[in-house]
C-alpha cells in the first residue's frame, strides 16, 4: 500500500527534524543521485548489450564492463527553492562520479550552498535568462538525463515566467524527437526524473494549474515536463497518485527521510488503518487485499449464504447485456449466490449466460443496481419502469427507509448509471456510487452545483469529495485512475490498462464491488471506512483482471469477468 501525504503534513513532519539539525537535504540529494546513477547504468547496459549482441564475435560481458556512468550527460532544471537545492547537491554527486553535469538556472536566486557544491565538483552553470528559450531547450534535450528541480511542495500553482517558457520549449522538442524536422537522425529521448514532484502539478490534488506570466505560452494552458520517474522525499504526495497529474509522474520512488509519516503498511483487521489523516490519499497494492481480509479463501464450514448473497437489478429489454455483465462480474469474483430481478426477457438472457444465478427475490446481503437502466424515461410509456421500481426498493432497504421486519437489516448497495438519479437526499456511507465523470457532473447539477464533465475531469478529487459531502454516500469516480472518496479518506487506483476503456467494463466493476460488499456486509454497515476500502479493492481486482485477460492487447468486458477467478487465485497464492 502506498500512503500519500499532503504538503502541509510533510512540512510539519520535517520541522522538528530540521530544528535538531538533521541533514534532510543531504539525505534527499544523496538518494536522488543514487537513483539517477542506477538509471544511467541500466541504460548503458541495455545499449552496450545490444551493440555487443549485434557485433560479430562480441564477447560476453562487454556491456557490463562498459556500463559505467563516466561521460554521461545530465541537465538540471533548477528553481529558487529547496527543491532546486536538492537538485544541485545531487548534481554535485553526479559530477563527482564522472557525469557531465550542467545546471540550467531558471531563477536568479538559487540555493547558494547547492550551487557552490556543484561548481566545486566541476559542474557547469547555465543562466537561462542570458540565452534564448530555444537555445536552452536544445541544450536540455541533448542530455542523457534531465532532472526537473524547478518547483517542490512549497510552491502552488503552475509554472511561471521564464520557467514556463523553457519547459514548454523542452516539451515541444521532446515531442518532436525522431521527426525529420530535427535533422533526420533519430535522437534518443533523455530520461526525465522529477525531483519530489513534476513541476507545475498540484501537489495535494493532482490538478494541472495554468502557467502565469509566460511570454510564449498561451493564457490558461498548463505546462508540465512528463517524467519517466519521480523521486519523492519523505512520503508520496497525493498529486503523484491522483489524476490528471499522475499520468505525468511516471514510476514513483519514495525516499524515506525518517519523517515518521505512515507508510500505509496495513495490519490485518486493524480498523485504525481504515482512517486516514486529513490530506492523505492511499493506493492499494495486490497483497493488501489478502492482508486486510478483503479476499479470503472460504473455510470448510462456509456455504453459499455465509459467503454473501447479492441482489442485482440491472439491464432492460433494450440493454440486456448490462445485466449479463453485472452478474458475471459478481459470480466470477467468488460470491456465494446472485439473485437477479428483472423483466422476463432479460432474465432469460441472464440465465443463458449464467445458469447459477437465482431469478427470484429473497434475502440479500448487498445490492448492485442501475447498470443498463436508462437515467430518465425515454417516453411516457417507460419500458424501464419496473426496473426503476425495483431499484427504489433496494435503495430503501439500504438507506433504512424500509423497516427491518419487512426486508431484514440495512445492507450495502452499489449504485450505478440509471440508478443515480433515484438516490434519496441523504445516504449512509455503505451506499457506494460508481459514476463516470459525465454522470458525476449530472448528479452534482441535480443538487445545485453548476459543473461540467470537463471540470470533473480536471479536478476529480475535488468533485468526488463534493459529491460525497452532498449525498453522504461513498463515491467511486471511474476513470484511468479511479478515485474513491469515503468519510475517512480517499483512494486512487491505477490498475487497469488503457484497453479497459470499453463498453460494459463498468457493469463488470459493479458486479465485482457488489460481490465484495455482500461478502463483508455486516462490517461494511458498521465501519464507515470499509466501503471505500472495498470500492478501491474492486477497482484493483477489475484492473488486474483486465491485464490478465489479454496482456498488452484489447479486452472485451466479458473477457475481464472471465479473468476474475484466476486473478483472485493468484492473489491468494501470493499471500503472506
Amino acid at each position: 500500500m502506498i500512503e500519500a501525504h499532503d504538503a502541509r503534513s510533510v512540512r510539519a513532519a520535517e520541522e522538528p527534524l530540521l530544528a535538531r539539525g538533521e541533514p534532510l537535504m543531504q539525505r534527499a540529494s544523496w538518494a536522488l543521485a543514487g537513483v539517477v546513477l542506477r538509471e544511467l547504468r541500466s541504460r548503458r547496459e541495455s545499449s552496450d548489450g545490444a551493440s555487443a549482441g549485434a557485433g560479430a564475435g562480441a564477447r560476453a560481458g562487454l556491456g557490463a564492463r562498459r556500463a559505467g556512468v563516466r561521460g554521461a550527460t545530465a541537465r538540471l532544471l533548477v528553481g529558487s527553492g529547496n527543491n532546486g537545492g536538492d537538485t544541485l547537491f545531487a548534481g554535485a554527486r553526479l559530477a563527482a562520479r564522472g557525469v557531465q553535469v550542467s545546471a540550467v538556472l531558471l531563477d536568479d536566486r538559487v540555493h547558494p550552498a547547492g550551487l557552490a557544491a556543484l561548481r566545486a565538483a566541476g559542474g557547469r552553470v547555465v543562466h537561462a535568462s542570458g540565452r534564448t528559450v530555444d537555445e536552452v531547450a536544445r541544450h536540455v534535450v541533448a542530455a542523457d538525463v534531465v532532472l526537473d528541480g524547478i518547483l517542490g511542495i512549497g510552491a502552488s500553482g503552475g509554472l511561471r515566467g521564464l520557467a514556463a517558457d523553457v519547459v514548454a520549449a523542452v516539451v515541444d522538442r521532446l515531442d518532436r524527437l525522431g521527426r525529420d524536422d530535427l535533422g533526420g537522425a533519430v535522437a534518443p529521448r533523455p530520461l526525465v526524473v522529477a525531483v519530489d514532484v513534476p513541476s507545475g502539478t498540484g501537489v495535494d490534488d493532482g490538478t494541472l494549474p495554468p502557467v502565469t506570466a509566460a511570454r510564449t505560452v498561451p493564457t490558461g494552458r498548463s505546462v508540465v515536463l512528463r517524467a519517466d520517474r519521480t523521486v519523492t522525499f519523505g512520503a508520496a504526495k497525493p498529486g503523484l497518485l491522483l489524476p490528471p497529474a499522475a499520468a505525468l509522474a511516471g514510476e514513483v520512488e519514495v525516499v524515506d527521510l525518517g519523517l515518521g509519516l505512515s507508510t500505509g503498511r496495513p495490519r490485518r483487521d486493524d480498523h485504525v488503518e481504515r482512517t486516514l489523516r486529513p490530506g492523505a490519499v492511499r493506493r492499494l497494492e495486490p497483497a493488501d487485499l489478502v492482508r486486510l481480509g478483503v479476499v479470503a479463501e472460504p473455510s470448510g464450514a462456509s456455504h453459499k449464504y455465509t459467503r454473501g448473497v447479492l441482489g442485482v437489478v440491472a439491464g432492460t429489454e433494450r440493454f440486456p447485456g448490462a445485466a449479463v455483465l453485472t452478474v458475471s462480474g459478481a459470480v466470477r469474483t467468488g460470491i456465494g449466490m446472485v439473485r437477479y430481478l428483472g423483466d422476463p426477457s432479460v432474465t432469460t438472457a441472464v440465465l443463458a449466460a449464467r445458469p447459477e444465478v437465482v431469478p427470484a427475490a429473497g434475502r440479500v446481503q448487498a445490492w448492485a443496481v442501475g447498470s443498463g437502466i436508462p437515467a430518465a424515461p425515454s417516453s411516457a410509456d417507460d419500458p424501464a419502469r419496473s426496473q426503476r421500481t425495483r431499484v427504489r426498493h433496494a435503495l430503501a432497504q439500504a438507506t433504512g427507509e424500509l423497516s427491518s421486519d419487512v426486508v431484514g437489516d440495512a445492507v450495502p448497495v452499489v449504485v450505478d448509471a440509471g440508478a443515480l438519479p433515484l438516490l434519496p437526499d441523504r445516504c449512509p456511507p455503505w451506499v457506494v456510487l460508481t459514476p463516470h465523470a459525465g454522470e458525476l457532473a449530472e448528479l452534482l447539477r441535480s443538487r445545485g452545483d453548476q459543473v461540467e464533465r470537463a471540470e470533473v475531469e480536471a479536478e476529480p478529487l475535488r468533485w468526488a469529495r463534493r459529491a460525497r459531502d452532498l449525498t453522504g454516500a461513498t463515491v467511486l469516480l471511474k476513470g484511468a485512475v479511479t478515485v474513491v472518496v469515503g468519510p475517512t479518506g480517499a483512494y486512487a487506483q491505477a490498475d487497469g490498462p488503457s484497453w479497459l476503456s470499453t463498453a460494459g467494463a463498468g457493469d463488470v466493476l459493479t458486479g465485482v464491488l457488489g460481490s465484495l460488499l455482500a461478502a463483508h456486509s455486516v462490517d461494511a454497515v458498521k465501519d464507515p471506512g470499509l466501503p471505500a476500502l472495498l470500492a478501491a479493492s474492486a477497482a484493483l481486482l477489475h484492473g488486474r483482471a483486465a491485464h490478465r485477460a489479454n496482456p498488452g492487447g484489447p479486452v472485451a468486458a466479458l473477457d475481464v469477468a472471465d479473468a476474475l477467478p484466476g486473478t483472485v487465485a493468484e492473489l491468494l497464492r501470493r499471500r503472506g
